[in-house]
């Protein structure tokens, strides 16, 4: 990705930044508000650990199917209105999810809030990086930090609603309401018109989709893209199995009571929000694949000792232990695509967000299959081989930026 030359931002470009920043914020509070809710709804409709695994899946599965389009809805509409829409919608899907009376239902809110959450996230990133073009300098990294941010708030939100007896009605209808106001405040101070670039069709730019242009790609290339995929579903995968599995392995397999499972997920995002507030420095003094490696270890080896010696506040550490190991992975790994040679601009960078959701889609399931054969401890061992893959993957990494 290159910038603008660095120049002084005005009024303008400031007062979009903080719009960009609201808009993180909502999306991140918005789904952590339902994710300590998991155990109840998972109790109410008689869910077994697939069954759950499998209906938690239609969140990511719901995404993939809308990111393809995302880019379309963008030129159309432009980045800004599709963000605050596409805000407003996820809280509506929300709370249909938390209302739902059948596994069906459940699935089927989950399902479409995933693809609203899905093109708010491509959006609010266009648009991010409109500002950031304004700037003239990297900013999107905080947008990302106060995405964590709005988690820990969601959950925080969560966790007091169920402490204080508040059904999931009125908790998540709340939670829908501010954060649409929000979201709507926000758009008028977001950048005027149209995006001056085209987003990038998925589609288009598949390895191979068209024969000439494909031709300048190599096996290295491929490779590497590749492997940055593995890295950026690597974390994609230890974030989901602390939103999806930590309440509900707190709660049903350690016997936590429900508002203190919610610390499991609370633990995770807080820790990765510190990660991404430090991710930069550390990046600039010893290199993304140092950062990397050391960041895969902390994940492994947190998550592996909390696994192997049971205990609710060693596998609350061992949660913020993977957070806080996987913090920079994704954007380490956008960035090293959008740099590869041999492809058009923005497509590795598009192919390894689009691909990574995959990471969300199969990990609810294998996890459940995995507990229902054997516990939900060993299906969670997920995390620390995630951890010791990017370990392996690493070196993909450049040693420096510049």
């Amino acid at each position: 990705m290159s910038l603008a030359m660095s120049t002084r931002p005005g009024l303008t470009e400031r007062q979009a930044r903080v719009a960009v920043s609201v808009l993180f914020f909502t999306n991140g509070a918005l789904f952590a508000n339902l994710l300590p809710r998991f155990p109840q709804i998972k109790a109410e409709l008689g869910m077994g650990n697939a069954a759950y695994g499998l209906a938690v899946a239609t969140f990511p599965s719901g995404a993939i199917v809308a990111g393809l389009a995302a880019g379309v809805l963008i030129r159309r509409f432009g980045s800004a209105r599709v963000a605050v829409t596409g805000t407003i919608l996820t809280g509506a899907w929300i709370l249909a999810a938390g209302l739902s009376s059948s596994v069906w239902a459940f699935a089927g809110a989950l399902f479409l809030a995933g693809a609203m959450d899905a093109i708010t996230d491509v959006a609010q990133n266009e648009h991010g990086l409109r500002v950031q073009r304004r700037y003239g300098r990297s900013i999107i990294n905080s947008f990302h930090a106060i995405w964590s941010i709005g988690a820990v708030t969601g959950g925080a939100m969560a966790a007091g609603a169920i402490a204080l007896g508040l059904s999931r009605g009125p908790h998540l209808g709340i939670s829908a309401a501010v954060f649409a106001l929000a979201a709507l405040a926000a758009a008028r101070f977001c950048l005027p018109g149209q995006e001056t670039e085209s987003a990038v069709d998925p589609v288009d730019d598949v390895p191979g989709a068209r024969g000439k242009e494909a031709s300048g790609r190599g096996p290295r290339t491929l490779f590497v893209l590749g492997a940055l995929v593995l890295i950026a579903t690597s974390g994609a995968l230890v974030e989901d199995a602390g939103s999806s599995w930590a309440a509900v392995y707190l709660s049903d397999s350690l016997e936590a009571s429900v508002a203190l499972a919610a610390s499991g997920y609370i633990a995770l995002v807080g820790a990765q929000f510190i990660g991404r507030l430090i991710g930069d420095r550390l990046v600039d003094r010893f290199g993304q694949r140092a950062v990397a490696r050391v960041g895969g270890l902390v994940a492994a080896a947190g998550m592996g000792l909390a696994l192997a010696v049971p205990t609710v506040p060693g596998t609350i550490l061992g949660f913020a232990a993977a957070g806080f190991g996987v913090a920079t992975l994704v954007p380490a790994a956008m960035h090293e695509a959008d740099e590869l040679p041999g492809l058009r601009p923005g497509s590795g960078l598009t192919i390894v967000s689009w691909l990574m959701r995959l990471g969300f889609l199969c990990s609810p399931p294998v996890v459940g299959l995995i507990a229902d054969a054997t516990s939900l401890r060993m299906g969670l061992l997920v995390v620390p081989t995630a951890g010791l893959l990017v370990v392996l993957l690493a070196g993909v990494l450049r040693k420096r930026l510049r």
